[in-house]
């Protein structure tokens, strides 16, 4: 129920105000919830690789791919010779997305 008061609006009942309130924060709790549920799961199954993965991104022929570098696909791949297989990379440090190189990973 509302009532009058001086300044001709209305005055909202405090049952009117908590229920308000009372919704808000569970709708602001629910948002919470999905977005911590959301990122959890994606973060949580990224880093796990099975050794099928590992080997699949190692073939005989690799594409660099961006933010590669030489000593991260070296250790990514088990192949400290990269340099000395690619005769067409003259400049180590000169390595872009797309660059086609050959990889022989060592074996154990």
């Amino acid at each position: 129920m509302a009532s009058k008061y001086r300044g001709g609006g209305t005055k909202a009942s405090p049952i009117v105000v908590a229920d308000g309130a009372a919704s808000l924060c569970l709708g602001m709790g629910l948002i919470a919830l999905v977005l911590l549920m959301s990122s959890t799961n994606s973060s949580a199954s990224w880093p796990q690789t099975t050794s099928l993965q590992a080997e699949k991104a190692c073939d005989e022929i690799y594409v660099v791919g961006e933010g590669e570098t030489l000593h991260t696909i070296s250790d990514k791949c088990a192949d400290p010779y990269i340099v000395e297989r690619n005769p067409h990379i003259h400049d180590p440090d000169d390595v872009f997305p797309g660059l086609v190189i050959k990889i022989v990973p060592l074996t154990h």
